[in-house]
């Protein structure tokens, strides 16, 4: 019989075009932490998040807990997910806490963008400036929310990206008459306050906490960095750390804890938040019921107020489709045919 030799079909060619394993090739459009941060407008992110969060409280998104791999007190981390008319995206993330300090970043990442029409993707960026960015603007949102109008002391605790994000995040909220900036390495607080016209260094984080309105925590601590006897009454106390950075008695005495999701009260770490396991889900408010007016922040002027954040896909979602849209109208970044 033709074409058999030793009982063997030798297969036809096929090229990469037609090679129904192969998807047609397209322009992948890659943009790294500088043209994300040159693109990223923060007044727009602000709006972009305030928008996401509320879709997200709104069941308007589709987003899983964070999965993540670990590695000794480091992770890798995958958030996906899809906000309804704005986006479809994934970001990997490492977090590997004992690179604070040197001159590799604790938190590295990329988001892919797709096309939410057909799946395509449509962009890979740097995730490590709009995780940091993404954080702080979040936070400055609920400390708006949740702060008191006469608020007019701040208190920044790390000064590490965090640090150094909150700065430029919070400056909008509030005419700050009063900026503290506290660090367990006082090398970088007066880094960080050269920073910021009018700052001054603490000698400690209770130096800096002492009749503060507005504490942020911006550290990688492991174990509470503060007392609540330290607060003042109606302080407002925010904090991003993927650790334990409030202590149990300020957790049990907040009247209001504010989060991105309800479910980092529910899922344990590095989903959910350490802080919040013992934490009823029902006790807790997310930014977006906040905005959308089906809960409140404050309900009075002694209250204290607690904004944990673990992080959400939507606020990637929001910050990746503002730096895509501006790159397409800017001619931003490299285009790789994949």
């Amino acid at each position: 019989m033709r074409g058999l030799q030793g009982g063997r079909t030798r297969p036809a060619t096929v090229g990469a075009m037609d090679d129904p394993l192969v998807a047609p090739p397209a322009d992948l459009l890659v943009l790294s932490g500088s043209d994300c941060r040159d693109l990223l407008d923060l007044d727009e992110l602000r709006t972009a998040l305030a928008q996401a969060l509320q879709a997200h409280s709104d069941g308007e998104t589709d987003v899983p807990p964070r999965i993540a791999a670990r590695i000794g007190n480091a992770f890798l981390g995958a958030m996906p997910g899809n906000v309804a008319g704005v986006g479809l995206a994934s970001k990997l993330v490492s977090v590997f806490p004992d690179n604070h300090g040197g001159p590799t970043p604790s938190h590295q990442g990329l988001i892919a963008l797709f096309d939410q029409s057909n799946g395509s993707p449509l962009a890979i960026m740097d995730g490590a400036y709009i995780t940091a960015i993404r954080t702080a603007a979040s936070a400055a949102l609920a400390a708006d929310l949740a702060a008191r109008t006469d608020a007019r002391t701040l208190a920044i605790l790390g000064a590490g990206v965090q640090g150094h994000a909150h700065a430029r995040t919070f400056a909008s909220i509030r005419e700050w008459t009063d900026i503290r900036v506290a660090s367990r390495t006082n090398a970088n607080a007066v880094a960080l306050a050269t920073t910021i016209d009018g700052a001054t260094v603490e000698a400690s984080f209770e130096d800096a906490v002492r009749d503060a309105d507005v504490v942020a925590l911006c550290t990688n601590a492991a174990s509470p960095i503060i007392d609540h006897s330290w607060l003042a009454p109606g302080a407002h106390i925010s904090s991003v750390g993927v650790g334990r950075e409030i202590d149990e008695t300020t957790m049990r005495s907040a009247d209001r804890v504010i989060v991105e999701w309800r479910g980092a009260a529910t899922n344990a770490p590095p989903a959910g938040s350490y802080e919040l396991q013992d934490i009823q889900p029902d006790a807790v408010v997310e930014v977006g019921e906040i905005l959308a007016g089906r809960a409140t922040a404050r309900d009075g002027a002694e209250q204290l107020t607690v904004y944990k954040s673990t992080g959400h896909a939507v606020e990637d979602i929001a910050a990746a489709v503002l730096v895509h849209r501006r790159a397409l109208a800017t001619g931003a970044g490299v285009r790789v045919r994949i």
